[in-house]
């Protein structure tokens, strides 16, 4: 079995109390790591078996070690306080790691927290084995949105990750989600037609915006530009909470999207409180700075917005970066 060494992520380990960070935001999520040493070669994550990246680092966040003893201490202690509502375990799929994830599930889980477990498991039945030993839910990162994208940055194949998901949703609704990544390479219309096939199947979606980290195969790709994440933001709320869906939709050539079936000031008045801008993913992780720098652009906000940030990302749905073409317009 692995050594019972655990990776928490910085703010994690704040508030835990575990290292001492200053933290803007705080987690509401306790985010842990185990494994090293990925058999997989995703082009964006340090962790893949050909990055030169440092191993203590997962997007840009350090994630230091502890005992694991230590962390399931703090995490008990953490949530009898009311400083977390859940834990999100990430595992990097090492050998010999199974084992060792399904302990430290069963050691989460009795802390009284939810437990999702972020991992790629080969079998449905692995996936219940996750669920028996205590998690809450199950996330298998699918991270590109079409099967051309996915080939370019990833290992394995597309459609099999998607028939896990598709067969693990419905074998254990309500309990299974995914990851997507916007800016590998895929148009807004290949992410909005994912999203709403991944709604329609009952996934619930984690969506990030890609952050090239030094010594991965991606370092030098720029993240995606800010009206093309808040466009999709908008999408995948408007998708999720039913005002409108993929079919609804109109895109430019390019895949922009330029309509989304609602009269401006509808949509206007959708948005205007910011929860499309918001971390999404399991209930009550906030993931903070995750995807972004403090006092750079914000991807996903860890809080609620402030009626000048929602009216600020509104405004940035309307940016396509192209000189001439259609473009989203909303009135003013």
């Amino acid at each position: 079995m692995l050594r019972a060494v655990v990776r928490v992520s910085a703010g994690t380990a704040a508030v835990l109390g575990l290292r001492r960070y200053r933290l803007l935001v705080p987690p509401t999520t306790a985010y842990l790591m185990v494994g090293e040493g990925c058999r997989y070669s995703c082009a964006f994550c340090p962790q893949a078996q050909a990055s030169a990246g440092r191993r203590d680092r997962l997007s840009r966040v350090v994630w230091p070690p502890a005992a694991k003893e230590e962390v399931v201490l703090a995490v008990r202690e953490a949530a009898r306080a009311g400083k977390i509502k859940r834990v999100c375990l990430q595992v990097v799929h090492s050998r010999g790691i199974w084992a060792p994830v399904l302990d430290m599930v069963t050691a989460l889980a009795a802390c009284g927290l939810p437990v999702c477990v972020s991992c790629s498991p080969a079998t449905l039945r692995r996936i219940g084995q996750l669920l028996e030993v205590g998690a809450d839910g199950v996330t298998i990162p699918l991270d590109a949105a079409c099967c051309r994208v996915y080939r370019a940055v990833k290992s394995g194949s597309w459609q099999r990750r998607w028939q896990l998901l598709e067969g693990a949703a419905v074998r254990f609704p309500g309990r299974i989600g995914t990851h997507l990544i916007v800016g590998l390479g895929e148009t807004e219309r290949e992410m909005l037609e994912c999203l709403q096939r991944l709604h329609d199947q009952g996934v619930r979606v984690g969506l990030f915006a890609f952050t090239p980290v030094r010594g991965t195969p991606l370092a030098q790709t720029p993240p995606p530009p800010v009206g093309t994440y808040r466009r999709i933001q908008a999408g995948w709320f408007l998708i999720r909470t039913g005002a409108c869906s993929y079919a609804d939709m109109r895109f430019a050539p390019d895949g922009r999207v330029v309509d989304y079936g609602l009269a401006s000031q509808q949509l206007e008045e959708l948005l205007k409180t910011g929860e499309a801008f918001r971390t999404t993913g399991c209930p009550d992780c906030n993931r903070p700075y995750y995807n972004e720098r403090p006092g750079g652009v914000v991807y996903n906000y860890p809080r609620p917005l402030t009626e000048a940030e929602a009216r600020e990302c509104i405004l940035q749905m309307e940016e396509c970066g192209e000189e001439d073409g259609d473009a989203l317009a909303l009135d003013r």
